[in-house]
């Protein structure tokens, strides 16, 4: 039964901390975890997608309330 992925709140901090603290909490989740990450830093947008794509998670990015929010899925 699937958890409700963790939520990690990275607005406020600027690149390149929000894609470093990501790529830690990924190292940490099982395949198949799921995360949740905002961030206010515009190019956390370029960033964020970036290293998932070249490390094989699934990232579907939207904005909301101001801030982007990035949906991970650990491959």
């Amino acid at each position: 039964m699937p958890t409700d992925p963790e939520t990690l709140d990275l607005r406020g901090l600027k690149c390149p901390l929000p894609v470093l603290k990501t790529e830690k909490r990924l190292a940490e989740l099982s395949p198949g975890a799921a995360l949740v990450v905002l961030a206010s830093d515009p190019m956390a947008r370029i960033d964020i997608p970036l290293y998932c794509r070249q490390h094989g998670h699934e990232v579907e990015v939207a904005e909301a309330d101001g801030a982007l929010r990035f949906a991970i899925l650990r491959r």
